[in-house]
């Protein structure tokens, strides 16, 4: 039974019996109406799949192709794992492509909960991922790019003597090739940039680095934290992804994947090889200089050469295990045996034809995306709603104890992240100004004010959203939070029924979506937040939430709080152990970890 019909029958919430309105239909697909008119269609797309909704600014082949190929790529995970038919209530990820680079700089985007490496220059954080409470997300650029692995001299220090041996400088030709040559010192190409077409480096070593390689490769690592969460090393949810990110979907829908990506011998002659058994401790994480020898590359030939080892694939199993029961780095390596013939291994990877595997299925198991154009005030929001995070995130204020400079600076981080944020939230007002009777305008303006503590600026824009479509399910959400937040802030004698309305409101918006994390998330809140007994129900609903978005930290500390409460220290420290020693860091991983200590 889905938590909404409990929570419909439940006795506490007995004014939930009030019907629902209908949903309005939009005046086209696609289209909302704005002020009496039809707002136009945008340059951007969505492409819908079962696991995936993937929006774009390029051209539609190219969005149903890359759309189709995390399709098959989720049944290519599902069945290398078993998981194929069973029964899936997660949350889509949701993937942006924005093609222009400069934008998507520009975005400045900061991976609060995803951590890769550290890399090598050049290899850094490549895209944009998010696993938040109502849903992972995903961003990057559609344009390929190059890193150079090794660095020739710079036409900037060798075209003056061409200049002096020619006597020639009036060319223009020459003066405008010395020109960019001189402004490319230093410079890097990474993923999301594009290089300068005139800067020349003279015998330059560089690789591709293909831009759909690097979306297949995010979508596999959140396919395993989302199907099988645990407390990972970094460096497997690395190579993980890097495993597919060579996937190539032949012209008979065959599915290749495993094959060592383009350059791969070069970077790791080129690179020094970090010590496998410091990788297996963690050493290179922190280490100095670590980050000048190890690419993904490197995680890739690490995972691939345990993952297609007969000897080996049974180890790696062994050991991740052990590294996901929280046992001791030093105890869990033991299952790999003797570490300097498994580095002699590694080191011989490339000496030999490496394998790849090939998989065929019937093309009917993996539909085609249903594609739709997104209409001006839509489009207008898609950066927002990737920007979000980033922006009302706001750092934590240095805890008790820290040394008086520690604490200035903490301080100074807290003042300049609330000066960006309210730079960008008052942009965000005037934007949605502009489109009062948009949905996606008022649900964004309105998580964005409720994330940033002004309830009664969110439920204002939650109210316009009902508006714009009566019973969405997103819009009573942000509303009953709204409604919450304004309760836990009451302290007259009000404050009890207001809590109950907001509980109301909060049910009104889980029997429109059960499925919907947020909704199961503030219901809990509601008693927790409120200091007063949470009832079983509400750490069902939480349970709920976290099966919804797996890799979410979010959902999963709070449940862990809630079962330490109740004094299920075991069960406490299963939920929380992802968040607490998982691969990539977030800001809830202290609170996890105190929780854990003290369990």
């Amino acid at each position: 039974m889905r938590l909404s019909e409990k929570l419909a029958g439940a006795g506490a919430l007995a004014l939930l019996a009030s019907p629902l309105p209908a949903i309005a239909q939009s005046a086209a697909q696609g289209e909302i109406v704005v002020r009496g008119k039809l707002e136009k269609p945008s340059k951007w797309r969505e492409a819908e799949t079962g696991h995936v909704v993937v929006t774009s600014d390029g051209s539609e082949t190219e969005l149903v192709r890359i759309a189709h190929n995390l399709e098959r790529l989720h049944f290519l995970l599902a069945v290398l794992t078993g998981r194929v038919d069973r029964a899936d209530d997660t949350r889509k990820l949701r993937v942006t492509l924005v093609g222009d680079p400069t934008e998507f700089d520009a975005m400045a985007l900061v991976n609060l909960r995803y951590t890769p490496g550290p890399y090598r220059w050049g290899f850094e954080a490549q895209g944009y991922y998010d696993p938040r409470d109502d849903g992972p997300v995903l961003a990057a650029t559609r344009f390929d790019a190059k890193v150079q692995v090794e660095r020739g001299p710079s036409a900037a220090a060798i075209l003056p003597d061409l200049v002096r041996a020619t006597g020639d400088t009036s060319d223009p030709v020459m003066a405008g090739v010395t020109a960019a040559a001189a402004a490319s010192l230093g410079s890097r190409a990474s993923f999301g940039g594009n290089s300068d077409p005139g800067a020349i480096d003279i015998n330059q070593s560089s690789i591709p680095v293909p831009a759909e390689g690097r979306i297949y490769a995010a979508f596999a690592r959140n396919w395993l934290l989302t199907y099988y969460p645990g407390a990972y090393p970094r460096w497997y949810v690395d190579g993980f992804g890097e495993l597919f990110a060579t996937l190539d979907v032949k012209r008979d829908g065959a599915i290749e994947y495993g094959r060592a990506p383009e350059g791969y011998a070069k970077v790791l002659d080129a690179v020094r090889a970090y010590p496998v058994k410091e990788v297996f401790a963690g050493k290179y994480l922190t280490a100095r200089g670590a980050d000048r020898r190890w690419t993904p590359f490197h995680a890739w030939a690490l995972t691939h050469m345990l993952f297609f080892s007969e000897t080996r694939r049974p180890q790696l199993r062994r050991y991740l295990a052990a590294v996901a029961a929280g046992e001791p780095v030093e105890k869990a390596v033991e299952a790999f045996g003797d570490l300097g013939q498994l580095q002699q291994e590694l080191a011989r990877y490339d000496d030999h034809k490496l394998p790849y595997e090939k998989m065929t299925y019937p093309a009917a198991r993996v539909d085609e995306p249903y594609v739709r154009r997104l209409n001006e005030g839509e489009a207008a929001f898609v950066k927002g709603r990737l920007e979000l995070a980033s922006r009302t995130t706001i750092p934590a204020p240095a805890p008790p104890g820290t040394d008086p400079k520690g604490a200035a600076d903490a301080e100074q981080a807290y003042a300049r992240a609330i000066a960006r944020r309210d730079r960008w939230l008052g942009g965000l007002r005037r934007d949605a100004g502009r489109y009062p009777r948009n949905l996606q305008a008022q649900l964004l303006l309105a998580e964005a004010e409720c994330r940033s503590g002004n309830p009664a600026e969110c439920f204002a824009a939650a109210e316009r959203a009902l508006a714009a479509r009566p019973g969405h399910a997103d819009a009573l959400a942000w509303k009953g939070i709204a409604m919450l937040d304004q309760a836990l802030a009451d302290r007259s004698p009000s404050r009890a029924a207001r809590l109950k309305a907001a509980r109301v409101q909060i049910a009104r918006a889980n029997r429109a979506d059960p499925s919907a994390p947020l909704p199961l998330i503030a219901y809990y809140r509601s008693f927790a937040d409120a200091g007063e007994p949470v009832p079983g129900l509400a750490i069902d609903g939480l349970r709920q939430a976290v099966d919804a978005v797996p890799a979410a930290p979010g959902p999963r500390l709070l449940l862990g709080e809630a079962l330490a409460r109740r004094g299920d220290a075991a069960a406490a420290r299963t939920v929380l152990l992802p968040v607490a020693l998982g691969a990539y860091d977030a800001p809830e991983r202290s609170r996890a970890l105190a929780l854990m200590g003290g369990s």
